[in-house]
């Protein structure tokens, strides 16, 4: 097994390396004056499975690109197999055409990966399941339970939770956590009238006197968290808190979070913490890399990877 990290995320990459008891193999990612992306492998990777590691994050289209030109360079030196790991799957939120004459980019992205050379994807919570279906190359999409529920056991056993969907397209995620820490479901119904703008409508479910978990994939402005605690406060709830894989929090997500009701936002470390989000009393980041390290090590071994949410 060889293990290749893009720029996007290396200390993720090194905790996975360490998780794996595997060195990362070196390679040489650099840009020119003009910001073209040249990358070298520096070691011999024929006949090899080799792993590269790079969310397509902020900046995405310059993530992007480094990915596809480290899996070009691979499959020119003749790797054996070659797995694209993308913690965080940018333009997942362009999943179907929004309007008349709209593309649906996350089709176009999953063809171009796949073009670079990538035999199959290793991905986290994608934002929709479709997308699953959008490559024509094998992918296992990891879900966050196994690092989300033993902190929620562990930070608010005994209270009286209620685990709650920001939108309606959330629901199934949601009913998983509740499901596995035996509590309610609330639903948030919110009405978007533009995109990173919500209005939230209606709270559907019991939230009473409970402490109020918010189970979401993405946050970016962070709007639709900050006015469901509200929303959620104003219906009764003691407290709530909230649980999102990817903290993309751009903007003044952050400030906004920190002047929000939330008591606590926990995030993955999907995508690499900026200075603002490690300053944020309310914002703890959690490692993904035990889980990463496990599903590559099971795909390298041909094993299964649904046991891992069994």
């Amino acid at each position: 097994m060889k293990l290749i990290s893009g720029t996007a995320n290396r200390p993720l990459s090194e905790a996975i390396a360490k998780e794996l008891n595997v060195p990362l193999t070196e390679a040489v990612i650099k840009r020119f004056a003009d910001m073209e992306v040249f990358s070298e492998i520096m070691e011999n990777v024929r006949g090899e499975d080799v792993f590269v590691i790079q969310p397509t994050s902020y900046p995405a289209n310059d993530n992007l690109m480094e990915l596809l030109i480290v899996l070009d360079s691979l499959r020119r030196s003749s790797a054996r197999r070659i797995t694209a790991v993308i913690p965080y799957f940018g333009y997942a939120r362009q999943d179907r055409k929004t309007g008349s004459r709209t593309p649906i980019s996350a089709k176009l992205v999953a063809n171009i990966i796949t073009e670079a050379g990538a035999g199959r994807v290793l991905t986290m919570e994608l934002h929709a399941g479709q997308i699953q279906g959008f490559f024509d190359i094998p992918l296992d999409n990891l879900f966050i339970t196994p690092v989300f529920v033993p902190h929620i056991q562990k930070n608010l056993s005994g209270k009286d939770i209620v685990v709650v969907s920001p939108d309606v397209g959330g629901v199934v995620r949601a009913r998983n956590f509740a499901k596995r820490i035996d509590a309610d479901l609330a639903i948030i119904d919110k009405r978007r009238e533009q995109a990173g703008v919500s209005e939230v409508m209606n709270v559907i479910g019991d939230v009473k006197g409970k402490t109020c978990i918010i189970i979401d994939d993405i946050a970016d402005s962070a709007g639709t968290l900050c006015n469901a605690a509200v929303a959620l406060l104003d219906k009764g709830a003691d407290e709530v808190h909230a649980y999102v894989v990817h903290g993309v929090l751009s903007g003044g997500a952050i400030a906004r979070v920190t002047a929000s009701p939330l008591k606590t936002l926990v995030i993955s470390d999907s995508i690499e913490a900026t200075e603002a989000i490690r300053s944020a009393d309310k914002v703890k980041q959690l490692s993904i890399a035990p889980l990463m390290g496990e599903a590559i090590d099971r795909i390298s071994e041909e094993k299964s990877i649904s046991e891992l949410f069994v």
